[in-house]
Formats: C-alpha cells, sequence, structure tokens
C-alpha cells in the first residue's frame, strides 16, 4: 500500500489566494496533499444553514472517466470510478485538486483495481471528513453511463421572456392545490469561483406541494447564468430557495452537471422521509435515475 502523506487542511469557499487558481505542474506519481477539502459551512451559512440542523439528505455523486496505474509489471491499467460523498461531510473537495489527485496515479504500480479503490477511498474520506464510498470499474467489464432525462417535464420550450442573469429567488412562486411533479431543465449555467470557467448542467425538481409556477422556476433557474458557485453550493441554494418560496411538503433537487476535466459532479439533496413515508416525493426514484 502507498504510503500516506499530509492531507491539506479545508479552506473556506473564498479560494482567491489559494494554490487552487493558479498554473500546476501534473503530478504522476502518488500525491494525496493535492486535495485541497473546502469547507462547507462557509457559504452554508449564507443561506441560514448549519451543519448540525440540515434540511435535506442526499449525496454527491461522482463520475471520473480518466483513472490509470501501473500494474507491479509496468503495465497500464484503465478504469471509470465512482465517488459517493455524503450532503453531511463537513467539506466538499474541489474539483480541480480532485483531478490532479487522480492523475498522480498515473505512474505509481499498485498491486490491482482493490488496492486501487481502498487508497482512493481513504484519501477521498480524510479530505470530506466523512466515510466516502468509492467504486472503481474496471473497462473491461465495459461500465456504462445512462444520460436520459428523467421522467417529468421539460421547462426549456416555454414561451418566455427573460432578462435576469443574476440569482433572483423572487421568481419562485407556487400555488393552488398540491401536486407531485418533476420539473426539469437543460439551462443551469454558473460559474467556477476558482477558475471562472462555465459550467453546464440538467437541474432536475421533484416535489409534493402547491404547483410551482413553470415560468417562474425556469427563470429562477437561468438566473445562474452570471453567478459563481461550486456545484454543490448551487444546488443546495436551489432547494433551499424552492423550499423557503414554494413551501412544499416533500422536495428533491439533483443537478447533473456535463463533464470536464474527466469529472462530472451530479449533486443531489432531498427532505428526509418523514415517518413510515417510503418515497419522500420521488427520492428513490430520483436516486436510482441519478446512479445509472
Amino acid at each position: 500500500m502507498l504510503a500516506s502523506k499530509p492531507m491539506n487542511t479545508p479552506i473556506p469557499s473564498d479560494t482567491a489566494h489559494s494554490p487552487l487558481g493558479q498554473q500546476t505542474r501534473y503530478r504522476d506519481t502518488y500525491a494525496p496533499e493535492l486535495l485541497f477539502p473546502i469547507a462547507r459551512q462557509d457559504k452554508r451559512g449564507e443561506i441560514g444553514l448549519r451543519g448540525d440542523a440540515l434540511p435535506f439528505i442526499g449525496e454527491d455523486l461522482w463520475n471520473a472517466y480518466e483513472l490509470s496505474w501501473l500494474n507491479p509489471r509496468g503495465k497500464p491499467l484503465v478504469a471509470l470510478a465512482r465517488f459517493h460523498v455524503p450532503a453531511s461531510s463537513p467539506n466538499l473537495i474541489e474539483s480541480k485538486s480532485l483531478k490532479l489527485y487522480l492523475n498522480s496515479f498515473n505512474q505509481e504500480r499498485m498491486p490491482g483495481f482493490e488496492a486501487a479503490r481502498a487508497i482512493i477511498e481513504k484519501d477521498l474520506s480524510a479530505a470530506a471528513g466523512v466515510a466516502v464510498a468509492v467504486d472503481i470499474l474496471p473497462l473491461s467489464a465495459r461500465p456504462e453511463r445512462r444520460f436520459s432525462d428523467p421522467e417529468g417535464l421539460c421547462l426549456d420550450d416555454l414561451d418566455i421572456g427573460i432578462d435576469t442573469y443574476q440569482l433572483c429567488p423572487d421568481a419562485l412562486r407556487a400555488g393552488g392545490n398540491p401536486v407531485t411533479e418533476t420539473l426539469y431543465s437543460h439551462l443551469l449555467r454558473s460559474s467556477c469561483p476558482v477558475t471562472g470557467q462555465p459550467d453546464w448542467g440538467l437541474l432536475a425538481v421533484r416535489y409534493t406541494g402547491p404547483a410551482i409556477d413553470r415560468a417562474g422556476l425556469l427563470r429562477y433557474i437561468v438566473s445562474f447564468r452570471q453567478h459563481s458557485e461550486f456545484h454543490e453550493q448551487c444546488v443546495e441554494r436551489v432547494f433551499c430557495d424552492i423550499l423557503e418560496r414554494c413551501r412544499p411538503s416533500a422536495l428533491a433537487v439533483w443537478a447533473r452537471y456535463t463533464r470536464r476535466g474527466g469529472l462530472d459532479i451530479n449533486p443531489f439533496r432531498a427532505t428526509p422521509p418523514k415517518g413510515d413515508e417510503p418515497n419522500n416525493s420521488g427520492w428513490n426514484e430520483l436516486d436510482s435515475e441519478i446512479r445509472q
């Protein structure tokens, strides 16, 4: 097993003065110190959340498409990987640092897939501050990733005018008889607070409660277009804004972001089940869909 090295201390959400925004030389030997955990609470405090009293459960599902190392005889092995970071973790992991960390395995020799899984799981758990589940999927097993849309109504064909591209939670409204439905859009766009690069994604909202105004929800989603925040933070902001403004009795919010740097991030947040309620307005269905 590879020797452990010191992990970086979690840094606040303001990364302007961190090494993350700087030109970086790729490492190709094991370097867990490249991982940069970022404290979730800094941004959660902005929307009135405390880590010990979260209104949601969920996880950040990462897919890694560029993972390789050497076997004991020097032959490269390649695989896909999937990481499950609980929403309850005190830290998120900055994506560029994760990309650099995964590339640091390129010239390392390891005895097999289980050895790689175990060390990555250990390092990501240390960075996140809780146990992170890791799956390593050999390409020889022909792993598949489905990219079908969720079962529901796409908002993107609504014929509406939009002129607000900064956060506008006031666009959200709901009323009338309770419904259970899934609404989604491909028009989510925000930007990375470290690099300024655009982040594109699909956003799905599944809820039970007063009917959410669809035009207002689409305007709200588009209002992230010039907003700078990490993927996980955007989804938590959406969840909290809808919960406060629309008052659903059950809510699930999921974003499937487009792959960048060999990684995609799929944050999922949902209200906890109530009593013996088995489904929580689509937790099971959406949870199953994002794991395909």
